[in-house]
């Protein structure tokens, strides 16, 4: 049974609202979920989590009960300063944070930026700086091409469900990953509004948007562990070897026999390696 995690709200300079769960006692810890998921990517590991830290699990913007309001741009820029107001707010000045996926890509360009300076970091499995993989491309392409066009509120929730249905879940994923995509996504697609702000999203998604995140890993100045799966072929290792290659004081650790939900597939391991590393000096 996952532990019930209070629910709490960050509204932005902007009026722009995160929605976050939180639990525990101590020093904040932040980490931010893949897209098309929400917090629920974490909270198999929230009860061995929450003893050796102030856990907080924020919903990125469209995604669970965060900000869906179509007035907002939602570019990467204005995504990436959002989720570093709402770190710094909830997590201290130098926070100890991280993300997988969309959410740790959305960190380190923050970090490029100037406008997140942690502590510590965690990357967890995504495609970094590398190229999305072709699926992925092609399905995005295929939905920015169609979100063109006028549509309806019926269409709308039709490219979303595109969108979101373009992740880095592959069909090898476990079925508690698989079912844990599928509440995500049906949550999504409940909003029309939500359904319209990811037209948004959709007609200016560039997939290569992330490519000069490399020219940030020399601006990471603190601890950051990798934290990758073994079994994650749509989460190149070969980015995470490159990352850790060129962050000065990075730490790469492999889980065997996962892929790119960590937190699922073991729980108890993601949490210990997450602790080892929190505790180190």
């Amino acid at each position: 049974m996952w532990p019930v995690l209070r629910l709490r709200l960050f509204h932005a300079s902007d009026g722009a609202r995160i929605a976050y769960r939180e639990d525990g006692a101590g020093q904040p810890l932040v980490l931010w979920h893949s897209r098309g998921l929400n917090h629920r990517e974490f909270t198999p590991a929230a009860g061995e989590l929450q003893d050796r830290a102030r856990l907080m699990l924020p919903d990125l913007p469209l995604h669970g009960d965060s900000e869906e309001s179509p007035e907002f741009p939602y570019d990467i820029d204005w995504a990436a300063r959002l989720v570093a107001e709402c770190t710094r707010d909830i997590g201290g000045a130098r926070p100890r944070v991280g993300g997988s996926g969309l959410g740790g890509q959305l960190l380190l360009r923050a970090v490029q930026r100037g406008w997140l300076e942690p502590s510590r970091m965690i990357l967890l499995p995504g495609p970094l700086h590398r190229p999305e993989p072709v699926r992925l491309v092609g399905s995005l392409a295929r939905v920015s091409a169609a979100a063109a066009a006028p549509t309806g509120p019926l269409v709308s929730r039709q490219l979303t469900r595109g969108l979101v249905r373009a992740e880095l879940i592959g069909p090898d994923a476990s079925s508690r990953v698989k079912t844990l995509a599928a509440g995500a996504r049906t949550a999504m697609l409940e909003s029309s509004e939500r359904s319209l702000a990811w037209r948004r999203v959709i007609a200016r998604w560039d997939p290569e948007v992330f490519r000069d995140l490399i020219a940030a890993y020399g601006e990471v100045n603190c601890p950051t562990l990798i934290l990758w799966g073994a079994d994650a072929p749509s989460a190149p290792a070969r980015a995470a070897n490159e990352a850790a290659d060129l962050i000065e004081q990075s730490l790469l650790r492999t889980l065997p026999g996962t892929g790119t939900i960590l937190a699922h597939d073991d729980p108890v391991g993601f949490a210990r390696e997450i602790a080892s590393f929190l505790r180190s000096t």
